[in-house]
């Protein structure tokens, strides 16, 4: 039956990340510093939430874009940020923020088109391009630059074919932000050109610096060519809820709801009434997390260091980008030798693109406890 599968899904590589852990769940023993996954649990108020709205029936399908409250408390949130989205028409409620990538590229690009992606980057991203027809242009960035992208960098990738940039900062697997200066530079070269930009804001509220986190959205211009995907996975701790949101120009937030409409219907009503509990009483437990999250990471910096890594300094999201070029030449062997012998699974580098290679993604959100039992492993094994 292989002869029926599409060559495009034939030719897509299955998820390096999934690829590899489904190893490691076969294995007995094993500690984990793989997944991004929150350790919290979704905070009370907002699962008492769901609860009573699930004791009082409401379980039928929702408004296609979402819940009328559920967007109005969106676009409130979303002025946080600089921006200002009129829920009725730029604000589509979405099955997790994967669902939005996914749907956005559908929605915009036609066979042949082109989406420069900057790596290292979620795994995601190019497998939704190919599978929109479109041709993903890799822009690699590098500890040497922070894994911050530049205009030159992309201005150097653009051709007549390119329809779309994808920015994800904070970033996933390195934990880089995108100052506000590189920002407004993009934001200069791409205000003129018909370009769409898809900024993936899931790890907004995870920054640790002085510096707020900053949309590429709220810069002058660019709000009418941007769509901002977020969520609430990472912030709440709700990623089993597969909540999600894509805002932008209403002309295009109604071409990607139109693909939202035929392959979902709407997201989980239960988890709808949750996310406007979240929005409007949720900013405790974001602080809560936000605080450990930063201890986690410092700690667990330093310990890397000691080891004898080279590793940059993430300022968001949950994730620690160390190399391991002094020590092996291959991302993926590193990994099956570290998951072998000591029975501690990180994700290869090389999951996350070509310039990925040599470096390892170590995840913070887990307990500390965790994190430390993980490290004597590590040790033992360098």
């Amino acid at each position: 039956m292989k002869s029926f599968v599409a060559k495009a899904i034939v030719d897509l590589p299955p998820s390096g990340i999934r690829k590899f852990f489904a190893i490691a769940s076969e294995m007995e023993d094993v500690v984990s510093l793989g997944v991004g996954e929150p350790d919290f649990e979704t905070p009370l108020n907002i699962r008492e939430e769901a609860i009573r709205s699930l004791e009082q029936g409401q379980t039928r399908y929702t408004n296609n874009s979402g819940l009328p409250e559920l967007r109005s408390e969106i676009s409130r949130y979303m002025s946080k940020y600089g921006l200002n989205y009129n829920p009725e028409t730029q604000v589509l409620v979405t099955v997790g923020a994967s669902e939005g990538i996914d749907i956005t590229m559908r929605a915009i690009l036609d066979p042949g088109d082109e989406v420069l992606v900057v790596e290292p980057c979620f795994v995601a991203y190019t497998a939704c391009v190919r599978m929109a027809g479109g041709v993903p242009v890799a822009i690699p960035t590098s500890a040497g630059n922070g894994f911050q992208v530049t205009a030159g960098d992309i201005e150097a990738r653009i051709t007549p074919k390119t329809k779309a940039v994808i920015l994800s900062y904070p970033n996933n697997p390195t934990g880089a932000i995108l100052p506000r200066k590189n920002l407004e530079d993009i934001a200069e070269l791409l205000r003129e050109r018909d370009i769409v930009v898809v900024s993936d804001e899931i790890y907004s509220e995870l920054t640790y610096g002085d510096a707020p986190h900053v949309s590429i959205a709220s810069l002058d211009g660019m709000a009418d060519k941007t769509i901002v995907i977020n969520g609430f996975s990472k912030t709440f701790a709700m990623t089993g809820w597969r909540l999600g949101f894509a805002c932008g120009p209403a002309d295009l937030i109604d071409a990607i709801t139109k693909i939202h409409q035929y392959v979902l219907m709407s997201a989980p009503t239960t988890a709808q009434h949750a996310g406007i509990e979240a929005l409007r009483n949720g900013s405790a437990g974001i602080a809560t997390m936000r605080k450990e999250y930063d201890d986690r990471r410092r700690f667990l910096l330093g310990e890397l260091r000691d080891m004898g890594f080279d590793c940059f300094e993430a300022q968001g999201a949950f994730y620690l980008f160390p190399s391991i070029k002094r020590f092996a030449a291959s991302s993926e062997e590193f990994c099956a030798q570290l998951l072998s012998e000591q029975r501690l699974a990180v994700v290869p580098g090389k999951a996350f693109g070509d310039s990925g290679e040599g470096h390892i993604r170590i995840s913070y959100a887990y307990s500390i406890d965790s994190i430390k039992a993980a490290l004597l492993r590590l040790r033992r094994f360098i």
